[in-house]
């Protein structure tokens, strides 16, 4: 029973449709030997009055307030507002708000939060990843109460839009939820209780703690960079290698000129003026003119090679050609040769360009110059693009709960701009041992790019086959939002698998910022220099993990980005008319430099 007169009173949310785990009473679901709804009770038990807001629930004590939202499954927003009328007129000064689906929640973590609320409107709890859990709170009732009103309709809105501007985040063990079957599987194990019926543990682990921390995008970078092995070295065509690395240093064949050349229109001329003008005219790529004689000059095209004798070439622009055909320089023009030596450019054996450097058109290009077609590479990388899903679909009439593949198409084009080479793309269904088989035959590709599978749902298969495969897992998951629940790993026989989140926005922001490392890792590419410049709103957007949100250039004479607050994760309509997105920092100031990813035409 509650011990003091000031302590918060409670609003515990235990309805929902628990449409991820197929409509069960997610709170009556037994974990660690007890409910997840007496869990929650638990925690708040030495509090004030406690409101359970969901479907009627015999058991519970008399002093526990039950009650519904007016259309029960109308989200949480309309649980909240219903649990906070059912307090009355008169509620405690703070109420603590918490969702009844966190198996590993102690009256600590609680007891924590309520010492940190300050003067902050709310403070929440932020699990092992950084991700705020808004249903772990403590709100100023007022606040509470005021921001209820401001939304107006509270039927089936997303917890984000009630939270207030001045809130803390408060990092802390044990608050980690489960919304599928797979979490709460790996719960129960963790809690020491696979069946439901083994004891409580004093000091549960969250599932987090079950496997390697989340890593930081640029750790993670520095992992793939430096841990995928390497592609191996190859002889092969510069025109046929694009998107692949120097395998070691280019060094030129031939002198670049390969012979003295005009650098601009003009005339050839021997010895001081005037001079004598012949008839002749000498053409890129045509005969040599006959040598000079001193007071003799020839008319020359650029890229010309000039004759023996030569001592300048005279622009058009500084030359007159007077009646009695002698060539005359305009007085007081500038005296310069315009002549390209032989070798200036280039001489042979001079290095072209560094091992790592990518083969790109421009490389094609300055080793064409001096006689190089063919090079020691590693890669391109070749791709092949798993789509995963029963939900999926490319082509034909959507059937009834089915969604079109918006973001499949696009990868080909994506990977293309950052030199990899998309030689597959398939959909795989939603089975229990449908990537066994993938994973087994990817010997013929480079790269597996995975999309949706990597969490731990009940339809999340990947990393239980990586597992089964003998994968080495370099990222187990992200630090960052949207992005979490990436996974990179190798294959036994070298294969790189990118396994990507499910939804459209994720996906892409995560395979334009891992996608170099992996270039770079499989083919010994110099790493991408990255850009940075001021993030102009960065404290309206920056939260108590790394995001990545779309950007637009700002339009200031000074430069810099102006990045999305809100992101809508389910599309890629956020990203129209930006120009790319931008890394924000886990407590970022406005100017603070972040990093800019631009987005491929």
């Amino acid at each position: 029973m509650p011990n003091s007169p000031l302590a918060p009173d409670v609003i515990v949310l235990a309805g929902g449709r628990a449409s991820r785990m197929g409509g069960v009473d997610k709170p009556g679901l037994v974990v660690g030997g007890r409910s997840m709804l007496d869990t929650a009770l638990a925690a708040v038990a030495t509090l004030g009055r406690t409101v359970v807001v969901g479907p009627t629930r015999p058991e519970l004590g008399a002093h526990i307030v039950q009650t519904r939202e007016p259309e029960p499954g109308s989200g949480p927003v309309a649980a909240v507002a219903a649990g906070l009328a059912a307090l009355g007129a008169d509620p405690a000064s703070h109420i603590v708000v918490l969702a009844a689906d966190l198996p590993f929640l102690t009256d600590t973590a609680v007891s924590e939060l309520i010492r940190r609320r300050g003067d902050f409107d709310a403070v929440f709890a932020a699990d092992a990843s950084g991700r705020p859990q808004y249903l772990i709170g403590v709100w100023r009732s007022e606040s509470l109460a005021s921001r209820l009103h401001a939304l107006g309709s509270v039927i089936n809105q997303p917890m984000k839009a009630l939270v207030p501007p001045s809130t803390d985040i408060v990092a802390l063990p044990g608050v980690d939820d489960c919304d599928t079957p797979g979490e709460i599987d790996a719960a129960r194990a963790t809690l020491g209780s696979p069946d439901n019926s083994g004891p409580h543990q004093a000091a549960p682990r969250p599932k987090s703690a079950t496997g390697p921390a989340p890593l930081s995008l640029d750790r993670a970078r520095e992992v793939l960079c430096t841990g995928l092995a390497r592609l191996p070295e190859r002889t092969a065509e510069l025109r046929t290698a694009r998107g692949g690395a120097l395998a070691a240093p280019l060094t030129a064949a031939e002198a670049l000129p390969r012979f003295d050349v005009s650098a601009m229109d003009g005339y050839a001329v021997s010895g001081a003026g005037p001079w004598e003008l012949r008839a002749d005219v000498g053409f890129a790529g045509g005969q040599r003119p006959d040598g000079l004689r001193p007071g003799e000059a020839v008319r020359i095209a650029t890229g010309a090679q000039v004759p023996e004798g030569t001592a300048l070439v005279l622009r058009d622009e500084f030359a007159r050609v007077a009646d009695d055909s002698l060539l005359h320089r305009i007085p007081d023009s500038p005296r310069r040769s315009d002549i390209r030596r032989r070798g200036e450019d280039r001489r042979p054996g001079d290095e072209i360009a560094p091992a790592g450097t990518g083969v790109t058109a421009t490389l094609v290009s300055a080793a064409a110059a001096v006689e190089v077609t063919v090079a020691a590479v590693r890669g391109p990388v070749r791709a092949r693009i798993i789509m995963t899903g029963d939900e999926i679909r490319s082509s034909g009439p959507l059937q009834a709960g089915q969604t079109r593949d918006s973001i499949g198409p696009i990868l080909p084009g994506l990977l293309a701009a950052h030199g990899v080479a998309a030689v597959d793309h398939v959909h795989l269904r939603d089975t229990a041992h449908g990537f066994d088989q993938v994973l087994s035959t990817a010997t013929d590709c480079d790269l597996l790019v995975v999309v949706g599978a990597t969490g731990g749902g009940a339809a999340d298969q990947l990393r239980g086959a990586l597992d089964r495969s003998g994968a080495r897992i370099l990222v187990s998951r992200l630090a960052l939002r949207p992005g979490g629940s990436t996974v990179v790993a190798e294959l036994p026989f070298t294969t790189t698998v990118l396994g990507l989140p499910g939804n459209p926005y994720a996906a892409i922001a995560i395979l334009l910022a891992l996608v170099p490392a992996i270039v770079t890792g499989r083919t010994g590419a110099l790493p991408a220099r990255r850009l940075f410049g001021p993030l102009r709103n960065a404290t309206e957007i920056a939260g108590p993990v790394d995001r990545v949100v779309p950007a637009r250039y700002s339009g200031e004479p000074e430069g810099g980005w102006i990045g999305d607050a809100a992101v809508r994760t389910a599309h890629l309509g956020g990203l129209i008319n930006r120009e790319g997105l931008i890394v924000v920092p886990a407590r970022a100031r406005d100017d603070d430099r972040c990093e800019f990813i631009p987005l491929p035409g």
